[in-house]
């Protein structure tokens, strides 16, 4: 493995010439095993180490870190970057409640919700909401795992705007011919979670080469994607087996949605009837009229 050199992993390897045998034991450990160590108890890291667990727990705060549950925290988020898929799935096991999954996932997923409540910044999300009803045009970017919400978040600014444009693509190349044309007064949304696509990195950070201005949809400041971008809104999107979690993000989405179709509701119920005409016409939606014998 080689560590990223702002990471925890490159920090504890930078550290090592200077640790103790204990501390040096402990490291190994965490650098070889990492996706075990992440959730294992200070205890339990001791035992493998073969040292205390008060050693353990001077080896975190050595590092800078409050003590070994701060230690734990950085090094859990770290992996939602590094672990490959099969990783992902052997570590989400020590997560779960296996005889209640469904039960664990909903409670996980609640608890986001809480944590998105109490930590978004709300001035970001407001500026977010004027950026993009001052755009001359706005482009939505999302791939892979965060291109369902791309696309919802597509699907329903079509309803408001007409001047968006759903980047859909496969590769690189693809991207950047559909965001060929961006410019100042445009406004670019990126959505990315770990692990992040380096396809949208590159397209945001195009964008605001040109003048665009660009908005992030993401977990967490401080990464590629957040750093990119002018604006930023934050929602956690934890490890749930070998898929992200991306229930906190849908709703932060929905709230943009909803704040800026308050904004223009007249359009939007325009717009609306426009549509209920075309459905009824063409027989869209099930009503649940009766059959007639």
């Amino acid at each position: 493995m080689n560590p990223v050199k702002n990471s925890l992993m490159g920090k504890i390897e930078k550290a090592i010439p200077e640790m103790s045998k204990g501390q040096k034991s402990i490291a190994n450990f965490i650098l070889s095993h990492y996706e075990r160590a992440a959730y294992m108890t200070a205890a339990k890291i001791g035992e493998d180490a073969g040292v205390s667990e008060s050693t353990v727990v001077r080896f975190a705060m050595e590092l800078g870190f409050d003590g070994y549950p701060h230690f734990q925290k950085v090094l859990q988020e770290e992996l939602k970057v590094r672990l490959t898929s099969v990783q992902r799935m052997h570590a989400s096991i020590k997560l779960t409640d296996r005889d209640d999954i469904l039960g664990a996932v909903l409670l996980a997923d609640q608890d986001k919700l809480k944590r998105t409540y109490e930590t978004i910044d709300r001035q970001s999300f407001n500026r977010a909401v004027d950026l993009i009803l001052g755009a001359n045009k706005i482009y939505i970017l999302g791939v892979r795992s965060a291109a369902p919400l791309a696309s919802f978040l597509g699907f329903y600014f079509n309803l408001i705007f007409d001047n968006v444009r759903l980047v859909h693509t496969t590769s690189v190349s693809e991207m950047f011919e559909q965001i060929l044309g961006v410019k100042g007064g445009d406004v670019v949304i990126g959505i990315s979670f770990p692990r992040y696509s380096k396809r949208t990195i590159k397209a945001m950070q195009f964008s605001r080469s040109t003048g665009a201005t660009v908005i992030a949809i993401t977990d967490k400041a401080g990464t590629p994607i957040a750093d990119t971008a002018d604006v930023c809104l934050m929602a956690p999107s934890d490890m749930t087996s070998f898929v992200d979690s991306l229930v906190a993000p849908l709703s932060v989405i929905n709230a943009l949605i909803a704040a800026i179709g308050f904004k223009k509701q007249d359009v939007v119920t325009q717009t609306l009837e426009k549509l209920e005409h075309i459905w009824d016409e063409y027989d869209v939606y099930d009503k649940g009229d009766v059959p007639h014998e």
